[in-house]
């Protein structure tokens, strides 16, 4: 009986290629639904600058969420939270948590979501020094400028 001979690259070629296979298999079963487009949830016809103080910040991917105490004209306080971009994204423009620690006071203008609740997109978040910083990720969002 002839033993078989086993080429080490064929093999190695062999092997990458299950791995390869696999990996994209799985990534093709990954849910739809872990991103959403900015249209799914947030309202491009009513842009929104909300003034409060922090409350706290999440840095999480893939959207960042920021969570702000907002007085009414009576004294009420609401609770909103506003969608950032990932925080890689939020970091390469200058913003981190450090930046807008709890009751930092801070300007957001942004989009209100669809469902009407305390809830928005933010595009942009300025601070009382006068810093700026671009907030949005959603490829799909308006910019700044496109708002009223």
């Amino acid at each position: 009986m002839q033993k078989k001979s086993h080429h080490p690259l064929k093999t190695r070629l062999a092997g990458t290629f299950a791995a390869l296979s696999t990996a994209l298999l799985v990534a093709g079963a990954a849910p739809a639904y872990a991103h959403h487009a900015f249209a799914a949830e947030f309202d491009a016809d009513q842009p929104i600058e909300i003034k409060g103080v922090v409350t706290k910040a999440k840095w999480v991917n893939p959207h960042s969420w920021l969570y702000l105490d907002v007085k009414d004209k009576d004294g009420n306080v609401t609770n909103w939270g506003f969608e950032f971009g990932a925080p890689f994204s939020l970091q390469s423009q200058g913003l981190t948590k450090a930046v807008l620690p709890v009751g930092t006071p801070i300007t957001v203008k942004g989009y209100r979501s669809k469902n009407g609740g305390p809830f928005g997109y933010s595009v942009t978040v300025a601070l009382e020094d006068g810093r700026t910083f671009k907030t949005g990720g959603a490829q799909d969002a308006p910019s700044a400028t496109a708002q009223r």
